[in-house]
């Protein structure tokens, strides 16, 4: 094959994802997995038998429409209104995606060009990277620093260059937990229509905020035509296996966006999105409860580790904790989480391989709370022996 490497160098460097390892590790030791952020139950029995009930009457068996369901895109847009406050033609500015991943990715293949700077929030997902190397554009981070994780404006005006096309918002923000304020918004929205920059918002963990309010930043003034706002069901009805995402925006970014998209998978989920439908005009009860019940159970977690001599970031939202493995003696995250399975059968990520800065990041460990609560309390005591 001679001396060229396989892999194109844009994705140089990136190899195996670090949920798939720590997953795999999880797996193979018979540790508990509060690594990868998927729940441990299912959600509402009633959406998976919506999804059932798709199957067995061949609703969404063949090919569904390459914008997605009329049914789930006019869901979508109700959704929108009924919490935002935004109206969204459900025909033209709503976009159903195989998951929040593959609508990060054709947002950022059809709105980037090479060369083009991608300012993203740091630590920010790992796709994030694998989607702005595959444009061929440059990612430019904007730190949050522990312990408060919040963006300073000033040093985000410092950032943006004649080659910055566009800002990676991602708030609710994983890992850190931060969600970000209306006056973080409001600042950083003035400088994108300052700048006539592009805004892909990463909003998955909408209705997982614990302090406050998520607000999204499209609906401040001048920002509707140039954000790309992303969300979908795995997190907030517990079915990530479907993976149903969506894009909602103007119609011309929209357009652009499926141009990308339809290279991709072009179509997915087919049953899904029906059940998805329903499961986004649920009652506000079952939001609500959601949330409580998380709370419950990042405290739940977040005690017990602060216990086992953590230092522990109680998250704002989603269900991540942050926490800082100095006060246990140790420095590395990455060489604490592969020795952590073994020591005492608990999987975690550790926060450096999000960074770019990774001084930053070094000491952090990401732990996820959405499990059983005897699996909570069982890991809990496990992180004790520490």
């Amino acid at each position: 094959m001679g001396t060229r490497p396989l892999l194109n160098r844009r994705l140089q460097g990136l190899g195996t994802t670090i949920f798939a390892e720590m997953s795999a590790l999880a797996t193979a030791t018979g540790s508990i997995n509060l690594g990868q952020g998927f729940p441990d139950t299912d959600g509402p029995r009633e959406i998976a038998e919506a999804a059932a009930r798709a199957v067995l009457t061949g609703q969404g068996n063949q090919y569904p429409p390459g914008p997605g369901i009329p049914e789930l895109r006019q869901a979508v847009a109700e959704h929108q209104l009924r919490f935002h406050g935004l109206g969204h033609d459900p025909d033209t500015e709503v976009l159903v995606t195989a998951g929040a991943t593959e609508a990060i990715a054709a947002a950022l293949l059809a709105l980037l060009e090479p060369g083009d700077e991608v300012i993203a929030l740091e630590p920010f997902y790992d796709s994030y990277a694998a989607c702005i190397a595959m444009a061929g554009a440059v990612r430019v981070p904007l730190t949050l620093r522990a312990p408060a994780f919040r963006p300073d404006l000033d040093e985000l005006r410092s950032l943006i260059t004649p080659r910055t096309r566009l800002l990676l918002l991602n708030t609710p923000h994983n890992p850190t937990g931060t969600v970000l304020t209306p006056e973080e918004l409001a600042g950083i929205a003035a400088l994108a229509v300052e700048h006539d920059l592009l805004v892909v918002a990463d909003e998955v963990y909408e209705h997982l905020v614990f302090s406050g309010v998520h607000h999204p930043i499209a609906a401040l003034p001048g920002m509707r035509e140039r954000t790309v706002s992303i969300s979908s069901a795995g997190k907030t009805f517990s079915f990530t296996g479907w993976k149903v995402g969506w894009v909602t925006a103007s119609a011309p970014l929209v357009a652009a966006v499926r141009t990308a998209k339809q290279y991709l998978t072009y179509v997915s989920a087919g049953p899904f999105q029906y059940a998805v439908a329903e499961a986004l005009r649920l009652p506000d009860e079952y939001f609500a409860a959601f949330r409580a019940d998380l709370l419950r159970k990042r405290d739940l977690l977040a005690d017990g580790l602060d216990a086992a001599g953590f230092q522990v970031f109680r998250p704002e939202g989603t269900y991540f904790i942050t926490t800082d493995i100095t006060p246990l003696g140790e420095k590395d995250g990455l060489e604490f989480c592969r020795s952590l399975p073994a020591r005492c059968g608990v999987v975690a990520i550790p926060n450096v391989v999000f960074y770019d800065n990774t001084d930053a990041g070094r000491s952090l460990v990401r732990f996820t709370f959405c499990k059983r609560d005897d699996v909570l309390t069982e890991a809990v005591a496990r992180l004790r022996r520490l």
